[in-house]
């Protein structure tokens, strides 16, 4: 993360003027040598170009220091998944448990920036709602993608009256309110879309599914699929009969990896600049206790083989303070950036890719497995749909040996050892990988959850959402807490705090949401859908 005090101005004056569509607009209808009104709406860029931003912005591609904190510097490090070999500011920061204001906002600010899902949703929804009800379903189905990673951040949220005019502040919804609204949007974005699958209007601004409608209709499909298992615990009939319409639907869940929601942006993707232009990120060793005790065939994949044990994977431990020996952080990233880098989609020299993965059919097929366990009709059968999610996951990453994989009924996790340091850990879990038809139902849950995490890679939001609502994989511990005992280390963090940027502008709206909560605005407060015990 460089210069990030300096480059504030100079990147909201692009956010503005460059990234933002909606000057553009406003220059195309007033420009008598630009596009007619008329012009504009035949060829639905009046209400497709706010699309652009949306794509680009639900992860956002640039600048990469945006999506740094957005993601990589929170759900990244929380879900297990990657760690800076460098101790930030001093060793104290978010990763473990120091919450920095100026980080901790971006999950908000992005989102309901002029180059947000909100905004620009609230764009489609002026100029399209009635005279392009299907480019507007497509809306809808973005705004629950993109903003429901926004409330499985922080709680509450600003969204059934967002921009409502005349309001005296921003009001925010209760975390179930958002969800009951996200699952009322998916239907009727189903439905709607239903009525005209084949119908090219969105093709040119389509950066997924190049405007093919029944693909949207899959992912849609699943994404509610995902919401349901999502509160499961919290809400367990609506979460069924949820789950169960998706689960019915003609329209049918992600089924291959050519179904995967995949946004081609075509840019540089963030990842490959913090882990191989600054060398900011590296393998977290709960992934290498996983991979390399499976001997997955994906490990070598997904990571590069380190420098400090030439030949195999090594991960560090996420949320190191600054430890004794180091003068500062640079000399302490100086030891630990020999560990493993994400793999060759992730290295400028190598074969980076330009493609945001936000769903997977491998995830689909896990979906199902749980969904069966908990008897939702339609699910299929559980070992099934878990052996499937494995193979799909394989195939997607090109690896071979899937078929002898599915039946290690030995490989469990491995103890982690600190070849610089002195942050060795015994492996958390014995859980094996091959299906046990007379195991628990907990049991099962946590080998579902196990290689649904590996299979959702490098995608930390919703592998972190996962783990605080199931408790799987185990994950190591950060290994410094200066959160002041607000969040307990064997528990981790369960949210980030209201961000700052609300607090100064909404104070009214802040307190409200801190009611709502229902607890103390801090690192350690569960959300709604995040109920402590077991999963049955």
């Amino acid at each position: 993360m460089k210069n990030i005090i300096k480059k504030t101005i100079i990147t909201v004056f692009i956010s503005v003027f460059v990234l933002s569509c909606t000057d553009d607009f406003e220059a195309l209808n007033t420009d008598p040598n630009g596009l007619t009104d008329a012009q504009s709406e035949a060829d639905f860029i009046n209400v497709g170009g706010p699309f652009n931003p949306i794509f680009l912005n639900l992860y956002r591609y640039d600048p990469a220091w945006h999506t740094q904190l957005q993601h990589n510097l929170n759900a990244d490090t929380f879900s297990g998944y990657m760690a800076p070999p460098r101790p930030f500011a001093g060793g104290a920061n978010t990763t473990n448990y120091n919450f920095i204001d100026f980080w901790d906002q971006f999950p908000w600010d992005i989102p309901y920036s002029s180059t947000g899902v909100m905004q620009n949703a609230a764009l489609v929804k002026e100029r399209g709602e009635e005279k392009f009800p299907l480019i507007y379903a497509i809306a809808k189905i973005l705004r629950v993608e993109g903003m429901h990673r926004v409330t499985d951040v922080y709680g509450p949220i600003v969204y059934s009256k967002f921009g409502v005019p005349g309001a005296s502040f921003p009001e925010y919804d209760t975390q179930q309110e958002v969800y009951n609204q996200f699952f009322t949007e998916l239907d009727e974005a189903i439905t709607t879309l239903s009525t005209d699958p084949t119908n090219e209007q969105f093709t040119n601004f389509d950066l997924v599914y190049g405007g093919n409608y029944a693909q949207w209709i899959k992912f849609a499909n699943t994404l509610r699929l995902r919401l349901a298992i999502r509160i499961s615990k919290a809400d367990a009939a609506k979460a069924q009969i949820e789950g169960e319409k998706s689960l019915a639907h003609s329209g049918g869940l992600l089924e291959t990896n050519a179904d995967n929601f995949i946004i081609k942006g075509g840019a540089k993707h963030p990842l490959t600049v913090f882990n191989s232009e600054w060398n900011d990120v590296r393998m977290n060793a709960s992934m290498e206790s996983i991979l390399v005790g499976y001997n997955d065939a994906r490990g070598p994949v997904l990571f590069e083989e380190s420098t400090v044990t030439p030949g195999s994977l090594k991960g560090l431990r996420s949320g190191l303070p600054l430890l004794d020996g180091y003068t500062d952080d640079i000399d302490q990233k100086g030891d630990y950036v020999g560990f493993s880098r994400l793999g060759n989609s992730y290295i400028i020299d190598k074969t980076p890719t330009t493609n945001i993965q936000l769903m997977t059919a491998a995830e689909a097929y896990f979906l199902k497995a749980e969904a069966a366990l908990r008897g939702w009709a339609g699910a299929g059968d559980a070992q099934s749909n878990y052996e499937m999610g494995i193979t799909t996951s394989f195939d997607q990453h090109e690896a071979g040996g899937a078929s002898t994989y599915i039946t290690d009924n030995a490989s469990t996790p491995i103890d982690y050892v600190d070849p610089v340091g002195s942050n060795n850990i015994a492996a958390l879990s014995t859980i094996t990988i091959a299906w046990n038809a007379g195991a628990t139902n907990e049991e099962k849950l946590e080998r579902i959850i196990t290689q649904k995490w590996i299979a959702m890679f490098p995608d930390g939001q919703e592998a972190w959402s996962e783990f605080r609502r199931t408790g799987y994989p185990k994950i190591f511990p950060s290994v410094a807490n200066n959160s002041g005992g607000t969040v307990d280390t064997d528990i981790q963090v369960r949210r980030l705090p209201f961000p700052a940027s609300q607090r100064s502008t909404n104070p009214q709206g802040v307190e409200q949401a801190r009611t709502l909560l229902g607890g103390a605005d801090n690192g350690g407060t569960r959300l709604w859908w995040d109920i402590a015990g077991g999963n049955f």
